[in-house]
């Protein structure tokens, strides 16, 4: 139970971060809102109205096409399954986009005792935990069947996350549902048995 509470506060403090790097928890003063001090409209200032020219100005990004296809700032590779793809406690300096296959996340404490906080399947993220200022992996994820994961790097997904709203808002949108998931296995260990449990993984499992 631990755990699924540690992942839920990871997760939200992730999606904080995309937020910010996307400026939407920014102050507003009231220059940029339109209105002075009086609640009077005012003309949009010049270097912002060139500002929004650019930004139309930019060419359209494909999402698809970037995450099919290895770059700067990002390498895919194939794995067979169970290859680690990192452990807990290895620097995180990436964080990772499944293409096909499924990931098994794992923690281990500091007893030895393992437990799975989260299975993972294609068109998902993980190791995402980096963008919040983590400086080592909290898990290991490891590979339950062949799978093909695009490595992208965190300068490279930093400026992305400025660049590029398709992107932040596809991350942004993992990590509320990675949230959700996560709050509903709190409540799966919390008021289910054990046999209801199981059945629930094994639904997971055949997704």
């Amino acid at each position: 139970m631990a755990s699924s509470i540690k992942a839920i506060r990871n997760v939200g403090v992730v999606a904080v971060a995309v937020l910010e790097s996307r400026g939407a928890l920014g102050k507003v003063t009231a220059s940029e809102s339109g209105t002075d001090r009086m609640g009077n409209s005012k003309g949009r200032p010049l270097s912002n109205m060139k500002l929004h020219k650019k930004r139309r100005d930019k060419p359209d990004f494909d999402l698809q096409s970037f995450l099919a296809a290895a770059g700067e700032g990002r390498t895919l590779g194939v794995h067979p399954k169970s290859h680690q793809v990192f452990l807990q406690g290895d620097p995180a300096d990436a964080i990772f986009y499944i293409q096909t296959g499924k990931i098994k996340l794992t923690v281990v404490s500091k007893q030895g005792k393992e437990a799975v906080v989260g299975i993972l399947g294609t068109g998902d993220f993980f190791g995402e935990g980096c963008l919040a200022g983590q400086p080592l992996r909290m898990a290991s994820a490891a590979t339950m069947s062949d799978c093909s994961i695009m490595r992208l790097e965190k300068a490279a997904v930093t400026r992305l996350l400025h660049d590029q709203p398709a992107f932040s808002e596809l991350l942004l949108r993992h990590l509320l549902s990675r949230n959700i998931r996560i709050e509903e296995d709190l409540v799966d260990q919390l008021f289910n048995s054990s046999e209801k449990r199981l059945a629930r993984v094994l639904l997971l499992l055949g997704d």
